[in-house]
């Protein structure tokens, strides 16, 4: 299901203009996010919701975290320009705060509840696979509540229940049940992360058609 307004940020902002983060502690998100855009998992396609660009990463920082700026996904590469730092956020109030050369991806609730969450989380890396999600069930994957949107604190809430209900694991997946395609991955380096996305993809490519 493709809703009207994918890629849009549901969330009051407070955003603050401010430097980029540094450029080492991005480097391992760049890098990454090089490896999941050359495998389809981030991008923009005119013929996917309805042309707005997917998926986004982020690292904790302190008490807050570092994550890819909105609509961002659709280029080859990142540069140190192109994250910001969340520095807060209420999900009662279903708001955010940040600060940086841009705004934070729609999806920050979501990272922000995985690192409340899961104390060990360093990275979480938010993709777009058909593949995998067409395949939930025959991968074992949690899944959220299929009556959560995304970007809303409902689907913060039904993450946070899902990482709950797993035990709180330092590293896992799991497949978003109302937001098309999305998964979240999470460890506690960025190569566990998207070490797991790579092999998830790998069983459902072994899998076949749904």
């Amino acid at each position: 299901m493709k809703e009207a307004t994918e890629g849009v940020i549901k969330f009051t902002l407070d955003h603050e203009v401010g430097e980029a983060p540094p450029a080492e502690l991005t480097a391992p998100l760049r890098a990454w996010f090089h490896i999941l855009r050359r495998l389809d998992l981030l991008g923009r396609d005119p013929a996917r919701y309805l042309g707005y660009a997917y998926g986004n990463l982020s690292r904790r920082q302190g008490n807050g975290f570092l994550i890819t700026c909105t609509q961002t996904s659709g280029q080859d590469r990142l540069a140190p320009e192109q994250f910001t730092r969340v520095t807060g956020w209420n999900l009662e109030a279903n708001r955010v705060h940040s600060l940086g050369p841009c705004r934070p991806s729609s999806e920050a609730l979501t990272h922000a509840v995985v690192y409340e969450t899961v104390p060990a989380a360093h990275f979480v890396f938010h993709v777009h696979s058909p593949e995998i999600w067409s395949r939930t069930e025959a991968l074992a994957l949690p899944g959220t509540d299929p009556a959560a949107e995304y970007g809303t604190p409902q689907m913060a809430l039904a993450t946070v229940a899902v990482l709950k209900n797993m035990g709180c694991p330092t590293q896992g997946l799991l497949s978003m049940g109302r937001h098309e395609d999305g998964i979240v991955a999470w460890g506690k380096t960025a190569g566990e992360a998207g070490g797991l996305l790579v092999s998830a993809l790998a069983q459902a490519l072994e899998l076949g058609a749904p």
